[in-house]
C-alpha cells in the first residue's frame, strides 16, 4: 500500500435523493432536482447548506457549481470539478476527486451529485441527433452502431466465445435487481416484479440483450456530502469512510471496438489499484453496487474485480448468490439502474453508504466493506470502496 493514499481521509456526512420518475415524468426541472437532492443530503447530515464549499460531478452534468452555490447561499466556493467521460463511468471518480480536494485542504465540505432530467433534455438511450459524424463515431455510426445498446452489445458474444461464460449470468443479474426493487419503495419498478419467464419472453433490444438487460431511462437526482474523517463523530449515522478509489483505463481501452481486450468491462487495470489502496481483497467485500448499462457489462465487471473466475462465472453468478441478505455476493441491493432508477449510477453510491450504515431496504447483515463499480465498458471507468470504522482499523 502506497504512503500516498485517500484511505480513511474522508467520511460521508450525508446522503440525499429526490423521488425517482420515469423519463419525462418529473414534476420539477433538472436544476430544482439537483437542489432537492443536495438539501436532502444536508438534512441527513445536519449540515447547514451555507457551509458547503465545493461541488463535484461527472458525465457533463449541466448544473453549474456557481449557480448551485448561489441558490444554496453558500458562503464561499473553494472547489468545483467535473470528471471527464460520458455515461456512469465517472460516478466513483467524482467521489474520489472530491475526497482528494478535502485531503489536501482545498475545501472542507463538498457535495458530489448527479441530476438527470431526460424528459427535459433528451434521451440517453437513443442515437444522438447529429448532422455530422466525426472521430470515433465515424468508424461505427455508418455501420449501424448508433445507440448505446448497439455500441456495446458485441462485447458479450466475445466473452462467451473467448471464455465460455454463459448468458444465464445476465439473466441472474436482471432478476436480482428486480427482486431487490420489490423491497425498495423508492424504486421505479417497485411493485413490478420480474419473473424468469417474463425475462425470457421480453423483446430483443439488440442481441444478446433483452429488454430487461438494459437500464431504465429516468429523471432524478442524488447527492452525498464528504467532509474530513476527523469530523466523523459529529454525525448521528454509523461512519462510512472512503477506503479506496481508482479510475482510468488499460492499454488502448479508449478505442472501443479496437481494444485488444474486447470482452472486457475495462476494470482489469483498476481493480488491483483499488484493492491495494483500500487494503482489502475481493473476499473482504460484503456487498457490491455495479453500474448496469447492460447486464453483460456487470458480468464482466464482477469477474474483473476477482469475485469469480471466467470458469466459475456460470455457477457463481446465480440469482441465489446475488440477492440480499443471504447471497454470497449481494448485488445492486436497491434495484440499481435496472429497477430502482437511472441517475447515471449515482443512486448506487447512495445505496453503498446505506449498506455501511445498516439502513438499506435490502440490508446485508454486518456490512463493513461496500464496493461500487462505475461504468462497465466505458472509459475512463472508476471504482471505490466504502468501509466502516472496523474496516478502517
Amino acid at each position: 500500500m502506497s504512503a500516498r493514499t485517500l484511505r480513511g481521509s474522508v467520511v460521508v456526512a450525508g446522503i440525499g435523493e429526490t423521488g425517482y420518475h420515469k423519463r419525462g415524468q418529473s414534476p420539477d426541472p433538472e436544476f430544482v432536482m439537483a437542489l432537492q437532492a443536495i438539501l436532502a443530503a444536508c438534512a441527513d447530515a445536519g449540515i447547514d447548506p451555507h457551509d458547503i464549499d465545493g461541488f463535484a460531478s461527472y458525465a457533463g452534468d449541466r448544473n453549474e457549481p456557481t449557480r448551485l452555490a448561489s441558490a444554496l447561499g453558500c458562503h464561499s466556493l473553494r472547489f468545483s470539478n467535473m470528471q471527464w467521460g460520458g455515461g456512469g463511468a465517472g460516478g466513483s471518480a467524482a467521489v474520489a476527486n472530491a475526497a482528494a480536494a478535502i485531503a489536501c485542504g482545498m475545501a472542507e465540505c463538498i457535495v458530489v451529485f448527479r441530476a438527470l432530467a431526460q424528459g427535459q433534455f433528451g434521451r440517453f438511450g437513443a442515437a444522438p441527433p447529429t448532422p455530422v459524424v466525426s472521430g470515433g463515431a465515424a468508424l461505427s455510426y455508418p455501420y449501424g452502431l448508433l445507440s448505446p445498446a448497439q455500441q456495446f452489445a458485441m462485447r458479450m458474444p466475445r466473452l462467451v466465445h473467448e471464455h465460455g461464460v454463459n448468458l444465464g449470468t445476465q439473466k441472474a443479474v436482471a432478476l436480482a435487481s428486480y427482486h431487490h426493487a420489490q423491497q425498495n419503495p423508492r424504486a421505479v419498478m417497485h411493485g413490478r416484479p420480474l419473473t424468469p419467464e417474463a425475462y425470457d419472453e421480453s423483446r430483443w433490444i439488440v442481441e444478446p440483450w433483452h429488454l430487461f438487460d438494459c437500464c431504465m431511462e429516468n429523471d432524478g437526482a442524488a447527492a452525498l456530502i464528504l467532509v474530513a474523517a476527523e469530523r466523523a463523530d459529529e454525525f448521528a449515522h454509523r461512519p462510512c469512510y472512503l477506503l479506496g478509489a481508482a479510475q482510468g483505463a488499460g492499454f488502448r481501452e479508449g478505442t472501443n471496438h479496437y481494444a485488444p481486450n474486447y470482452a472486457s468491462a475495462c476494470f482489469t487495470s483498476l481493480a488491483p489499484r483499488l484493492y491495494d489502496m483500500a487494503g482489502v481483497s475481493p473476499s473482504d467485500v460484503d456487498v457490491v453496487q455495479s453500474y448496469e448499462n447492460f447486464t453483460g457489462g456487470v458480468v464482466m465487471s464482477l469477474i474483473e474485480h476477482g469475485f469469480c473466475s471466467y470458469d466459475e462465472a456460470g455457477s457463481f453468478l446465480t440469482f441465489d448468490n446475488l440477492i440480499a441478505p443471504t447471497g454470497a455476493l449481494p448485488l445492486n441491493t436497491s434495484g440499481g439502474n435496472l429497477a430502482e432508477c437511472y441517475v447515471h449510477g449515482f443512486e448506487l453510491q447512495i445505496e453503498a453508504v446505506r449498506q455501511i450504515r445498516g439502513t438499506s431496504t435490502n440490508q446485508v447483515p454486518g456490512v463493513d466493506v461496500s464496493l461500487v463499480a462505475s461504468g462497465p465498458m466505458v472509459v475512463p471507468a472508476s471504482d471505490l470502496i466504502f468501509g466502516s470504522t472496523e474496516a478502517l482499523g
